[in-house]
């Protein structure tokens, strides 16, 4: 793996010159390590060859310390009804699958803003090195829904998921999904299952869900989730310098 940075913003009113920063895998095996240095994987550039990842406010839960909540509990009787079904597929063996693809069409079309994953992107990802496995789950001999997902070592990163939208007006189906592929992880002896970035109060739902929740506050991994809600709540405020110089300390960790 190798570690880079590229010049972004820069603001000489308060000393502030921003820089991106990023990591290219060279080894699949090196997934542990870029993930816990707070790197999630980019896939914005589909001209990029090499795997790059982003340093962000990840958020991912520590199996260790996870069970199952009474809210976990509440989703999971709102499916029972429908009895569902999980495979754990080889990507291999369902990319280019062309029911498996419409299907994921339709959802994102319904539900991605702005064309954000048209066909030539999720052709993308399903080519992406870190992705190794799709989670299918069915109901009555019909797709509930699909879940992207790279499993390395001891980690599981829940990447993209697709479902039957029109099922939400009366199951939590999105809850349930990520629920449900979090007890699998730690059933599964798994350590960390990784959520993807945690901005906005729309991510606070993740927040809420889950026990053993940690997030990379830019120094190292922080269980501090009072601090976490507080700037999710803030994310889409004008900001004028960096935190550090807005709260007045510097990170701990």
């Amino acid at each position: 793996m190798r570690i880079f940075y590229s010049e972004y913003m820069r603001d000489y009113s308060h000393y502030t010159f921003g820089y991106g920063v990023y990591c290219r895998m060279d080894d699949r095996k090196e997934m542990p390590q870029i993930y816990q240095h707070g790197f999630l994987p980019y896939s914005a550039n589909l001209q990029l060859t090499d795997s790059i990842f982003y340093l962000c406010r990840s958020l991912r839960v520590n199996l260790a310390n996870y069970q199952a909540s009474s809210e976990n509990r509440r989703t999971d009787r709102k499916l029972e009804l429908l009895q569902p079904q999980m495979e754990q597929l080889p990507i291999a063996a369902i990319r280019d699958d062309s029911t498996f693809r419409a299907f994921c069409m339709a959802y994102a079309a319904e539900r991605f803003k702005h064309n954000a994953m048209n066909a030539e992107r999720l052709n993308y990802i399903l080519h992406h090195p870190v992705a190794s496995h799709i989670l299918a789950f069915s109901y009555d001999g019909k797709p509930l829904g699909y879940v992207l997902v790279g499993i390395e070592a001891a980690l599981l990163h829940y990447w993209f998921a697709f479902f039957d939208s029109q099922l939400m007006e009366s199951y939590p189906v999105g809850k349930w999904l990520m629920w449900k592929v979090v007890d699998w992880s730690k059933a599964n002896q798994l350590e960390h299952v990784y959520l993807g970035t945690c901005y906005g109060a729309n991510s606070l739902y993740k927040v809420r869900d889950f026990k053993g929740l940690e997030y990379f506050d830019g120094a190292g991994w922080n269980t501090d989730m009072d601090r976490l809600k507080a700037w999710c709540k803030t994310d889409e405020d004008p900001v004028e310098r960096d935190r550090f110089k807005t709260d007045g300390k510097v990170p701990e960790s």
